[in-house]
Protein backbone atom coordinates (compact mmCIF):
# COMPACT_ATOMS: atom_id res chain seq x y z
CA UNK A 1 0.00 0.00 0.00
CA UNK A 2 3.02 1.96 0.93
CA UNK A 3 4.05 1.78 -2.47
CA UNK A 4 0.22 3.02 -4.46
CA UNK A 5 0.50 6.07 -1.76
CA UNK A 6 4.35 6.99 -3.24
CA UNK A 7 2.77 6.91 -6.61
CA UNK A 8 -0.49 8.53 -5.78
CA UNK A 9 1.93 11.52 -4.69
CA UNK A 10 4.16 11.20 -7.61
CA UNK A 11 1.09 11.74 -10.16
CA UNK A 12 -0.16 14.44 -7.36
CA UNK A 13 2.80 15.84 -8.42
CA UNK A 14 2.95 15.50 -12.09
CA UNK A 15 -0.92 16.51 -12.49
CA UNK A 16 0.53 19.77 -10.96
CA UNK A 17 3.61 20.20 -12.82
CA UNK A 18 1.18 19.70 -16.16
CA UNK A 19 -1.54 21.84 -15.47
CA UNK A 20 0.81 24.64 -15.80
CA UNK A 21 2.16 23.05 -18.95
CA UNK A 22 -1.52 22.89 -19.79
CA UNK A 23 -2.12 26.87 -18.94
CA UNK A 24 1.04 27.66 -20.92
CA UNK A 25 -0.37 25.43 -24.23
CA UNK A 26 -4.13 27.35 -23.68
CA UNK A 27 -2.39 30.63 -23.37
CA UNK A 28 -0.11 30.31 -26.52
CA UNK A 29 -3.17 28.77 -28.48
CA UNK A 30 -4.73 32.02 -27.53
CA UNK A 31 -2.09 34.10 -28.42
CA UNK A 32 -1.66 31.95 -32.10
CA UNK A 33 -5.46 32.70 -32.47
CA UNK A 34 -4.98 36.77 -32.03
CA UNK A 35 -2.20 36.58 -34.40
CA UNK A 36 -4.11 35.21 -36.86
CA UNK A 37 -7.12 37.33 -36.61
CA UNK A 38 -4.49 40.55 -36.62
CA UNK A 39 -2.55 39.32 -39.38
CA UNK A 40 -5.28 38.67 -41.69
CA UNK A 41 -7.45 42.00 -41.00
CA UNK A 42 -4.15 44.09 -40.50
CA UNK A 43 -1.63 43.39 -42.81
CA UNK A 44 -3.74 41.06 -45.30
CA UNK A 45 -1.21 38.01 -44.56
CA UNK A 46 -2.67 34.74 -45.30
CA UNK A 47 -2.64 32.38 -42.28
CA UNK A 48 -1.52 28.77 -43.16
CA UNK A 49 -0.79 27.02 -39.79
CA UNK A 50 -2.43 28.90 -37.07
CA UNK A 51 -5.70 27.44 -37.00
CA UNK A 52 -4.37 23.77 -36.71
CA UNK A 53 -1.27 25.08 -34.36
CA UNK A 54 -3.83 26.72 -31.91
CA UNK A 55 -6.06 23.10 -32.17
CA UNK A 56 -3.08 21.00 -31.15
CA UNK A 57 -2.64 23.31 -28.51
CA UNK A 58 -6.27 22.66 -27.36
CA UNK A 59 -6.52 19.13 -28.18
CA UNK A 60 -3.70 18.44 -26.16
CA UNK A 61 -4.15 20.44 -22.97
CA UNK A 62 -7.38 18.79 -23.13
CA UNK A 63 -6.30 15.44 -22.47
CA UNK A 64 -3.02 16.15 -20.65
CA UNK A 65 -5.05 17.98 -17.82
CA UNK A 66 -7.55 14.92 -17.71
CA UNK A 67 -5.74 13.37 -14.74
CA UNK A 68 -5.81 16.64 -12.63
CA UNK A 69 -9.44 17.02 -13.13
CA UNK A 70 -9.84 14.15 -12.33
CA UNK A 71 -7.27 14.11 -9.03
CA UNK A 72 -10.03 16.55 -8.15
CA UNK A 73 -12.57 14.46 -9.07
CA UNK A 74 -13.75 17.91 -11.23
CA UNK A 75 -15.40 15.38 -13.45
CA UNK A 76 -19.33 15.89 -14.39
CA UNK A 77 -21.10 13.65 -12.26
CA UNK A 78 -24.92 12.78 -11.00
CA UNK A 79 -25.05 14.57 -7.63
CA UNK A 80 -28.47 14.22 -6.83
CA UNK A 81 -27.88 10.19 -6.34
CA UNK A 82 -25.07 10.77 -4.09
CA UNK A 83 -27.92 12.82 -1.64
CA UNK A 84 -30.25 10.34 -2.02
CA UNK A 85 -27.90 6.85 -1.60
CA UNK A 86 -26.34 5.99 2.01
CA UNK A 87 -23.10 6.55 2.57
CA UNK A 88 -22.11 2.59 2.22
CA UNK A 89 -24.00 2.54 -1.01
CA UNK A 90 -22.34 5.37 -1.92
CA UNK A 91 -19.39 4.32 -1.50
CA UNK A 92 -19.77 1.16 -3.63
CA UNK A 93 -21.33 3.30 -6.76
CA UNK A 94 -18.06 4.89 -6.57
CA UNK A 95 -15.86 2.40 -6.83
CA UNK A 96 -17.94 0.64 -9.18
CA UNK A 97 -18.30 3.89 -11.42
CA UNK A 98 -14.75 3.92 -10.81
CA UNK A 99 -13.47 0.45 -12.24
CA UNK A 100 -15.86 0.83 -15.09
CA UNK A 101 -13.76 3.96 -16.00
CA UNK A 102 -10.57 2.91 -15.22
CA UNK A 103 -11.36 -0.29 -18.00
CA UNK A 104 -13.09 1.91 -20.15
CA UNK A 105 -9.89 4.15 -20.15
CA UNK A 106 -7.39 1.97 -20.29
CA UNK A 107 -8.98 0.43 -23.70
CA UNK A 108 -9.10 4.02 -24.98
CA UNK A 109 -5.33 4.59 -23.97
CA UNK A 110 -4.31 0.99 -25.97
CA UNK A 111 -6.43 2.35 -29.17
CA UNK A 112 -4.56 6.23 -28.82
CA UNK A 113 -1.25 4.19 -28.59
CA UNK A 114 -2.38 2.42 -31.35
CA UNK A 115 -3.13 5.39 -33.54
CA UNK A 116 0.31 7.33 -32.75
CA UNK A 117 2.14 4.21 -33.63
CA UNK A 118 0.46 4.20 -36.97
CA UNK A 119 0.95 7.78 -37.27
CA UNK A 120 4.65 7.72 -36.69
CA UNK A 121 5.79 4.72 -38.24
CA UNK A 122 3.73 5.54 -41.08
CA UNK A 123 4.56 9.44 -40.89
CA UNK A 124 1.44 10.62 -41.29
CA UNK A 125 0.83 14.48 -41.62
CA UNK A 126 -2.37 16.49 -41.59
CA UNK A 127 -4.23 17.40 -44.93
CA UNK A 128 -3.41 20.85 -44.64
CA UNK A 129 -0.95 23.43 -46.36
CA UNK A 130 1.60 23.41 -43.20
CA UNK A 131 1.00 19.50 -43.46
CA UNK A 132 2.50 19.19 -39.51
CA UNK A 133 3.13 15.52 -37.89
CA UNK A 134 -0.29 13.73 -36.35
CA UNK A 135 1.72 11.62 -34.02
CA UNK A 136 2.05 15.37 -32.22
CA UNK A 137 -1.58 15.13 -31.41
CA UNK A 138 -2.04 11.33 -31.04
CA UNK A 139 0.87 11.46 -28.46
CA UNK A 140 -0.73 13.87 -26.47
CA UNK A 141 -3.87 12.51 -26.64
CA UNK A 142 -2.44 8.73 -25.84
CA UNK A 143 -0.15 10.12 -22.63
CA UNK A 144 -2.91 12.74 -21.30
CA UNK A 145 -5.59 9.12 -21.46
CA UNK A 146 -2.91 7.17 -20.23
CA UNK A 147 -2.16 9.29 -17.20
CA UNK A 148 -6.35 9.93 -16.61
CA UNK A 149 -6.76 5.83 -16.48
CA UNK A 150 -3.09 5.56 -13.59
CA UNK A 151 -5.07 8.91 -11.94
CA UNK A 152 -7.92 6.60 -11.67
CA UNK A 153 -6.40 3.48 -10.74
CA UNK A 154 -4.85 4.77 -8.06
CA UNK A 155 -8.08 6.39 -7.19
CA UNK A 156 -9.17 2.81 -6.58
CA UNK A 157 -6.49 1.50 -4.87
CA UNK A 158 -5.49 4.35 -2.62
CA UNK A 159 -9.36 5.01 -1.46
CA UNK A 160 -8.97 8.98 -0.14
CA UNK A 161 -12.35 10.43 1.33
CA UNK A 162 -14.65 11.98 -1.65
CA UNK A 163 -15.50 15.21 -1.11
CA UNK A 164 -19.28 15.60 -1.27
CA UNK A 165 -20.97 18.65 -3.21
CA UNK A 166 -21.20 20.95 -0.62
CA UNK A 167 -17.29 20.84 0.85
CA UNK A 168 -15.96 21.42 -2.30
Amino acid sequence: MLLFRRADSAMSALNRFIIVLGAISLLAAALILSWSVLARALFHIPTEWQDEASLFCLVGTTFICAAYVQEKRGHIGISALEGLMPHAVNRVRVIVIDVVAFLFFAFFAKKTWDLFSEAWVGQEVSDSTWGPPLWIPYGLMATGITLLAIQIFLQIVVRKPIATHGSH
